[in-house]
């Protein structure tokens, strides 16, 4: 696991390695703050048009030019839901009714930031298909077309799970 931060966040001591609960864990030694090196949570939402998928085009960032299932992090104090359907709107211009969860993985594609993703299905409410925020470009694909270059492998997952329902 990296270890990103050498000081506590709360008195500034320096950090010490200490096994707790059987995994080495950053504390600090002045006033045993632990530093839980969790993973984010993740979202997204799957807006099917027949047999299309909305995706969007990354902007920026080591993904910059590869597609994606429009997707972004619940904030601190976010209910998922609500998440879902701001970063859907951020990145797509949509409005969405967030329905029920289509599937939860694991994103170990980035080390440094290693996530939870949770993707739900979703109903557009509103909204013009533009792209904005993380994304240049935005668009429907037909899951029964080949995809362009995908920048998540837990996007490549879902995807063939979507394509398998189609039969």
């Amino acid at each position: 696991m990296p270890r990103r931060y050498k000081h506590c966040p709360h008195c500034a001591t320096a950090f010490a390695l200490r096994t707790v609960r059987d995994s080495e864990q950053m504390v600090c030694p002045e006033c045993d703050f632990i530093f839980w090196q969790n993973p984010a949570v993740g979202v997204a939402v799957i807006v099917r048009q027949q047999d299309k998928i909305v995706l969007g085009r990354r902007a920026r960032g080591g993904y910059q030019g590869q597609w994606c299932i429009p997707c972004g992090y619940v904030e601190y104090d976010e209910d998922v839901r609500h998440a879902a359907q701001r970063e859907f709107l951020e990145e797509t211009g949509l409005h969405v009714r967030v329905s029920t969860v289509y599937t939860v993985h694991s994103n170990f594609h980035a080390p440094l930031m290693q996530s939870v993703g949770i993707w739900f299905n979703g109903d557009v409410v509103g909204g013009e298909l533009v792209a904005g925020d993380d994304l240049d470009d935005v668009g429907y694909f037909s899951l029964r077309e080949p995809m362009p270059t995908l920048a998540f492998p837990t996007d490549v997952l879902v995807i063939d799970q979507l394509r398998e329902e189609l039969g």
